[in-house]
């Protein structure tokens, strides 16, 4: 079982197949939990929308029509439109729930330093407008293709690249003071 294809798993989900299920689980599990805590900052909400993503897997099985759509673009666009969903609810900042732990890095100055750039990043995706914050998640954090951001999206590819060109515009334009930093470091954290 561990070789089958998603479609072949969730055929097996349709059936009932308990094992296919949790396979499915733990092949997709760990980008799902990581596109929704990137797009929230929360880890509790992270996981609450990654379950609602597989419960909704669970139901739609019966209907799945292989070939039509690739399962992981499917699985992205459904976390993804659970974000903006919740992201809409709520619009207060939000600490990390581990903003005041103690750092015990060997490095603490050069830690220092790269959180926070990446603070200063994660800042500035995060004040971008939903639709280029989540065109830039996908294509830089989950390593989409432009293809599979525009599917995920229900927006053509031209629409993708136009909004990956405003959102780094917009990003250098935030960042210009950190910019020569950044670059190359950016879309790694």
């Amino acid at each position: 079982m561990q070789d089958w294809d998603d479609d072949k798993l969730l055929a097996s989900i349709a059936g009932g197949d308990e094992a296919a299920t949790q396979l499915l689980v733990d092949r997709h599990l760990s980008r799902a939990l990581a596109l929704s805590y990137r797009m929230l900052r929360d880890h509790g909400e992270a996981e609450e929308v990654s379950q609602d993503a597989f419960l909704r897997v669970w139901k739609m099985a019966p209907k799945w029509e292989p070939g039509r759509a690739k399962f992981t673009t499917w699985l992205h666009r459904v976390v993804t439109n659970l974000c903006i969903d919740r992201l809409r609810k709520r619009r207060t900042v939000q600490l990390d729930e581990d903003f005041d732990m103690p750092d015990d890095s060997p490095d603490p100055e050069a830690t220092l330093v790269q959180g926070e750039l990446s603070g200063r990043v994660k800042e500035a995706v995060d004040k971008l407008p939903d639709r280029q914050k989540t065109a830039i998640l996908l294509s830089h954090y989950q390593g989409m293709s432009n293809t599979e951001t525009a599917e995920i999206m229900d927006v053509s590819i031209e629409a993708v690249e136009s909004l990956l060109a405003r959102g780094r515009r917009a990003l250098k334009k935030t960042l210009k003071p950190e910019w020569d930093d950044i670059q190359g470091a950016a879309f790694t954290t």
